[in-house]
Order: C-alpha cells, then structure tokens, then sequence
C-alpha cells in the first residue's frame, strides 16, 4: 500500500474504474495481463490495494461487478463502499501467469520505495518478467534513480523489456545491451528470445551476446569450482585431522571416528537448545562459539573412555581395532538414536553466518563455508603446535617413534596413549561442529566421511600432517572439477581410481615417513 503511495509522487496516477477492475478479474489470461500492466503504468492506492487482493486471491466477481472480500464481507474495489454480496459471485482464479504478473506488477509499485534495498528487489524481479507495457513506469524510475547499483539494473530492464518489441531496431539494442551484461539470468532471457526469433540478423546479435556472456561467465564457473574444492577439502581436512594422530600417529583403524564426529555435531545441537531456552535472543548467535569447545570435549572425553577401555588392549592388533571399534560405533549410533530420536535434528546457522559475498554475478561465496575454511585452517596450526611445539606433542611423538626407549626415559606410555587418542577424538568433535553448519545432523552423519578421512590419511602419509592437508585439498578440488563436466556419481568414481593407482604407484604416499622407526 505504502508503495502504491509513493507511486503517485513520480507517474500521472488516476483512479481505479470499475471497468479495469472486471477486465483485470475475469477474461482471458493475456488480456487480463495486458489490463493489469495498462493499469500499472498509472497506479493509485486504490490500484495497488486491487493487486494486492487480486494476490491474495480475495477476489470474486460476477457478469457485471467485481468484490473485494476482508473479513467475510464485500467491499467495491473503486469506491471502498460495502456491498452484499450475489449468491452467483465467482471466485478469481489466476494460474501460474497470472501470479507471475501480480508478483511483477507488486513490484513495479516498489520502484518508487526510499529503501534500496526493496527497489533493487523490485528491479531484480521486473527483469524475470519483462514487459513493453511497463516501459513508462521503468523510465519514470530510471530518472529518478541515484543508486548506480540500482540504475544498472533498471537499465537491463529496459533492454529485456524493448528485446519482444515489434520494432526491429530497438530489438537489435537491447540485444547489444544485454551482451554486456555478465548474468546467468540474461543469457536465459537471450535464449529464450533466441528460440522465438525470425529475424536473422537479430537472432545473429543475441547469439553474439550469449557467446559474449558465456566467455564473462567461464571465470565465474572456475572460481565456484576452486571454491566448492577448496570448501570440500576442508571437510576433509576437519574429519581427517583427528585420524591422523589416532591411525596416522597411533596406528589404530579406528572404525567409530565417524561416530566421534557425529557427538560434536549434536553436541552443538545441545548448545544450540541451551541458548534458545535459557539465553536472550539477542545472545543466540553466540551459540557456535560456546558449542566448539563443549564438542571438543565431548568427543575427547569419549574417545578418552574408549581408549582405556578398549583400545589400550589391542595394540598391534588392527584387525581385532577395527572390529571392535565397528561394533562401538553401531553402539554409539544407537545411543543416540534413543536420546534424540532417529530423525535429523536442525541445527541453525548464527546470523553472522547467513548469506553469502558476492564478488561476481554468478559468483556467490556463502559465509559458512567461508567460515569453516577458516576454522579449518585455525585447527590445523593448532594442532600443528601442540605436536610440534608442546611438552604433550614431544611424547606424542617420542612414543609413536620408539615406545620402549621413551618408557626408559620415564614417559607414562599408557598415559600418553589417552591424551593422544582424545586429542584425535576431539578434532573429530570440532568437524562434527563444523558438519552441522552446512549438513543435516542425524545419527549417520559420520558414516558420509569416515571412508573419505581414510583415504586422505592414507594418501597424505601416515603420519604425516602436511601429506593429510595436500591430499584433503587435493581431492576436494579434484572432485569438483570432475563433477563439473561428469556428475557426482562418475567423479566419486573417478576420484577412487585416482586413488587407488595412486596408493599402488607410491603406498607411501605424498609424504613418506623420513628416517628410521621402530615399532613396538
């Protein structure tokens, strides 16, 4: 209504008649559309009130009147005055066309709104239903119009709204104009007119303005490309750190590290019901900050119990690890399942974390995952830290390389184990709260990454963190690349192969362990 009102201050408004009320409501569609974008161009209140209703399918109509129905009693659209409604009155019926040019004409009435925001909305959405008939309104608005953002856009209204035009000429330059413009959105409007098209030198224009589009578009494919790899890869990364030290560093096939992910996941769910139960909404936000050490600790802590109470008596015996893990995993599947239900749980993303940058038009990088290759890269050097740098990642190593000799030098093997088998199981609990920002959290949400983590500690080098980052990276952008031109299902495919002559070219992997080492 409020747009409808700020209309009159740019265009020749004038009233509503009765007769653009019943050609709007009943008739053929085509015709219906034509009234409708007639009535547009000189909207009033009255007009833009009409539409609304007309969205809203508040409508009903008969031979000679129309009825404007709120709150179960009828109303004449040109005067306002309260009717009775006749027992013969119609519903409206509007088919998917119809909607469309309500939802089109709605915003034309926007075009005139102070917020930018809301007539860059409506300028976005009067290019996906271009009209001749709204030629008028769209110059009015492009007048007036100071916002440079919001002025190119208007303009690419114009060009698609004259591309149908009967005129030869002005069909050339809006075919011309829309070639500079850099959208998937036009290129679908160009082939489209393309389909429709009779004159050969306008069909020879916009095919030389979609091949023009296509070579602006090829770098914005390669960026999402890079990104979605990249943004793949550290998923990768995140769920494959912590089997680098539990299988990499420890040499434990650890089958239920994709169940240790699963509990920072729903670790972060729980957070997430704290905050909405007892925090200020204001607070929610902050939800994710509070939930990344409470799932590090969790997992850590069931990874702590299951070290010492299963692991430590199966050293040396990976077959009988991997069994057993397995099983344990089934078991920390079904727990869950008893405490939280068997569905997915929802778990949603900080407002800080919504949206995306849009650096191109057909480059948009969301913010999440923007966010996790960040805090990717912030537990890496963590990691790196504590085992390169720390007391706790001297013995780490001490242990993994010669476990007898660390002992005669005082060092609690069976302590360090514990810690080094928690702090792989706690990474796992930072992907899981990573996991839940971009994926569903159910109790088979490890079960997606565990095969994947040990392809990429095993392609990196066991043992080896730097060979672990390469190969998460590696094959993330690999396989977006592939699925690019071959799909999801032939690049998966396509990435195992890779993997598996590669694994029989150099077993070692990128990174092979340098020196000596003993096994105890």
């Amino acid at each position: 209504m409020a747009a409808g009102l700020a209309l009159l201050a740019v265009l020749p408004a004038h009233a509503l008649t009765a007769d653009e009320a019943k050609a709007i409501a009943s008739g053929d569609t085509e015709a219906r559309v034509e009234a409708l974008n007639k009535a547009v161009a000189t909207a009033d209140e009255k007009t833009a009130a009409f539409i609304q209703a007309m969205s809203d399918d508040a409508v009903k109509f008969t031979e000679d009147k129309v009825f404007v129905i709120k709150d179960d009693k009828a109303y004449d659209p040109v005067t306002g005055a309260e009717l009775k409604l006749p027992d013969d009155a119609e519903d409206v019926v509007n088919n998917n066309m119809m909607r469309g040019a309500f939802e089109a004409a709605q915003a034309a009435l926007k075009l005139t709104s102070k917020d930018d925001a809301v007539r860059l909305e409506a300028a976005q959405a009067l290019f996906k239903e271009p009209d001749e008939s709204r030629l008028p309104m769209v110059e009015k608005a492009l007048a007036a119009e100071t916002n440079p953002k919001i002025k190119a856009q208007l303009e690419l209204v114009r060009a698609a709204s004259l591309l149908s035009s009967a005129d030869k000429g002005k069909r050339l330059d809006a075919a011309k104009a829309l070639g500079d413009s850099r959208s998937p959105d036009t290129k679908l409007l160009l082939n489209q007119r393309l389909a429709e098209e009779t004159e050969a030198d306008v069909k020879a224009a916009i095919t030389a303005s979609i091949i023009n589009i296509d070579g602006s578009l090829v770098w914005g494919d390669r960026i999402n490309a890079v990104f979605s790899g990249i943004s793949l890869g550290s998923v990768l990364l995140l769920a494959a750190l912590g089997l680098a030290i539990t299988y990499g560093l420890m040499g434990v096939i650890n089958m239920a590290h994709g169940e240790l992910m699963m509990i920072g996941a729903y670790a972060t769910y729980v957070m997430q019901g704290l905050f909405q139960r007892y925090m200020p909404e204001s607070m929610f936000g902050w939800y994710l900050v509070a939930a990344i050490p409470v799932a590090f600790l969790a997992s850590a802590f069931v990874g702590a119990v299951l070290e010492r109470g299963v692991i430590r008596f199966l050293y040396g015996r990976p077959l009988e690890t991997l069994l057993a893990t397995w099983g344990i995993s089934l078991m920390l599947q079904q727990l869950v399942r008893s405490i939280f239900g068997a569905q997915n749980v929802g778990v949603e993303n900080p407002a800080w974390m919504s949206g995306g940058l849009n650096l191109l038009s057909n480059v948009t990088l969301p913010w999440n995952r923007i966010c996790i290759i960040i805090f990717a890269g912030l537990v890496l050097l963590a990691m790196g830290w504590l085992i390169g740098r720390t007391r706790l990642g001297l013995f780490v190593r001490g242990v993994t390389q010669n476990r007898p000799i660390a002992s005669c030098m005082g060092v609690n093997t069976a302590r360090i184990d514990t810690y080094a088998f928690a702090l792989g199981s706690g990474i796992a609990g930072l992907a899981g709260c990573a996991l839940s920002q971009i994926g569903n959290v159910g109790p088979d949400l490890g079960q997606s990454y565990i095969v994947d983590s040990f392809m990429v500690v095993v392609m990196g080098g066991v043992g080896q963190l730097a060979g672990t980052v390469y190969a998460a990276l590696g094959l993330g952008i690999l396989n977006k690349f592939i699925e690019g031109w071959a799909g999801a299902v032939l690049a998966k495919i396509a990435v195992l192969v890779f993997i598996i002559i590669f694994s029989q070219k150099r077993p070692q992997g990128i990174f092979a362990v340098k020196g000596r080492s003993a096994e105890a």
